[in-house]
Formats: structure tokens, sequence, C-alpha cells
């Protein structure tokens, strides 16, 4: 099969800055784990709360 003959699958960009919402959070030895999700698109994305001072570090990308 060439490639002419193959489909391309669609590319999709998020084009909006997310606005997380926390759906869940749990502890670990490595701080707070929090599962969330964007409220205008539904993506969703796991954080890391190392420490109360510092801001969540993104454990994953958009889903």
């Amino acid at each position: 099969m060439s490639a002419p003959d193959t489909l391309s699958l669609p590319v999709t960009a998020s084009v909006h800055e997310h606005a997380w919402v926390t759906e869940s959070v749990h502890a670990t030895s490595e701080g707070r784990v929090r599962y969330v999700r964007c409220t205008g698109c539904r993506a969703r994305r796991v954080d890391l709360d190392p420490a109360a001072a510092t801001p969540p570090v993104p454990l994953s990308r958009e889903v």
C-alpha cells in the first residue's frame, strides 16, 4: 500500500486556555496527586502537588 492509498488522521489541537477543575485528590509519598479536567473541552490530566508552596506540576498531557 502506498502513501496515497492511506488516510491521514486529523490532528486536533487545543485552541483555548484550559480551565482545570479537580475531580479527585490522593496523598502519596511524593505529594498530592490531583486528577483534573478542563471545563471547556473536557480534556483530562494528572498533576502532582509536591509541596503547598509550589504550583501543581503536570504528570501527564491532555487526553
